[in-house]
């Protein structure tokens, strides 16, 4: 399974990426807009620590701008991939998207089938965003275990990112169920690392090495 970092802040860019355990970035225009900086300078400087998936968000409403918006998009490098909204008109521009070679991410699917429409159009990753179902009173995570079902009897291409995460049990959950990518903000990975068990063991290490040496 793999870890993308959902956020716009270099440093926590930076801290987890030195760790280790992530493998790309997802961003959008709140991330972008919260971090205070320009979007240009943000996306470039992300794309000099991460070598891997770099989500950014496409904001245009037709199919056609969406497209020539997305080009524009993908020069900032290689690794980048395009967020492409969950409409009719996202469907036709991630078609012809998958046709010129850009990477796709269809963002805000809330249900099996819209996932299952975007893989038909050829998306690179599905974004399910199961804490925003959850806070409607669905059960989020479900969505997921239908389309990584759905998926997997057919062989789909596309890969599931889990979004929306709220707790480090989304994030377990998501791995159940099958996802192939899980988008994390900073303090969720921040509560993952840590366990109370952990700072008691590490302190009652220290204190009985401490009578050791003496």
């Amino acid at each position: 399974m793999e870890f993308y970092i959902d956020t716009a802040e270099i440093e926590a860019i930076k801290k987890y990426w030195d760790m280790g355990v992530i493998d790309g970035v997802t961003t959008n225009p709140t991330l972008i807009a919260r971090s205070g900086r320009v979007f240009s300078e943000v996306v470039a400087e992300i794309a000099e620590v991460v070598k891997g998936p770099i989500s950014v968000e496409a904001v245009s409403e037709t199919a056609e701008e969406l497209i020539e918006e997305s080009k524009k998009l993908a020069e900032y490098g290689e690794h980048i991939v395009i967020k492409i909204p969950m409409t009719e008109a996202g469907l036709k521009a991630t078609k012809e998207l998958t046709k010129l070679g850009i990477k796709t991410n269809v963002t805000l699917i809330f249900s099996a089938s819209q996932a299952l429409l975007a893989a038909k159009a050829g998306a690179t990753y599905v974004s399910v965003f199961v804490g925003r179902l959850d806070d409607k009173g669905h059960e989020g995570m479900d969505v997921v275990w239908e389309s990584s079902q759905i998926f997997q009897n057919f062989g789909m291409e596309s890969k599931i990112i889990t979004a929306s995460i709220r707790h480090p049990r989304h994030v377990i959950d998501a791995a159940k169920a099958g996802s192939h990518v899980a988008t994390v903000p900073p303090a969720i990975l921040d509560k993952m690392t840590t366990h109370p068990l952990t700072d008691d063991g590490l302190a009652r290490f220290a204190a009985d090495w401490a009578k050791v040496k003496a």
